[in-house]
């Protein structure tokens, strides 16, 4: 640009802020507030332009269907896990249960061969009372213990009584024969024992006492 070009506009600027009636100092602080706004609002724009959008709806429903299905394919697998726990807890005690009498039933096989063959009453008997004893030690074992009834006070809360007989030897509400035996497991009755109980002596032997 040549001298007299630029002497030309800066006398048409000197005139522009004469007409405006602003001081050069005024307008310079104007522009330099000019740019400053600028800059804030390209700052700004900025700003908001790298800050992430926030989800829409659509959105937010779809991660919750999404941990929805997680949770519950989480559950249902483990109600696949606890069922087959169970399951193998059930086997497992059944499985000790029935080895413990394995043997039993084998001592019944030979007992059952033996009595076919042979007409020893002694041996079979001898051969009913191991098969007996093996019994017991599966019962102790697996902590079955066995009821004593007879000639026991009848309790209710472990034997079932399924007569009532006069006796002369056992005193009333005690335990004459035991037709069935009852079992406990720790503290717990398996099965009560099913007894006849003593109702006293008979008629005869009371008509006597009174007498005397």
């Amino acid at each position: 640009m040549s001298m007299k070009n630029k002497t030309s506009n800066r006398k048409s600027r000197e005139r522009e802020i004469n007409e405006s009636g602003l001081s050069p100092e005024n307008e310079i602080l104007e522009e330099n507030e000019l740019a400053a706004d600028t800059g804030s609002a390209e700052e700004k724009i900025e700003e908001s332009a790298s800050q992430p959008l926030s989800p829409t709806p659509e959105e937010l429903l779809n991660e919750e269907k999404t941990k929805y299905a997680y949770l519950l394919a989480e559950y249902q697998n483990y109600r696949k896990r606890t069922g087959k726990d169970i399951t193998d807890a059930r086997f497992n005690g059944m499985a000790d249960v029935l080895s413990a009498f394995l043997k039993v039933s084998d001592y019944l096989d030979m007992a059952e061969k033996a009595a076919e063959k042979s007409d020893n009453i002694e041996a079979i008997q001898q051969g009913l009372k191991m098969i007996i004893a093996e019994y017991g030690k599966c019962f102790d074992e697996l902590g079955v213990k066995k009821l004593k009834s007879v000639g026991e006070k009848f309790d209710p809360a472990i034997h079932e009584a399924v007569a009532h007989e006069p006796s002369d030897k056992v005193k009333e509400n005690h335990i004459i024969k035991e037709w069935n035996a009852g079992y406990m497991l720790g503290s717990r009755l398996l099965r009560p024992a099913r007894v006849v109980v003593s109702s006293g002596a008979g008629e005869g032997k009371a008509a006597e006492k009174e007498k005397e």
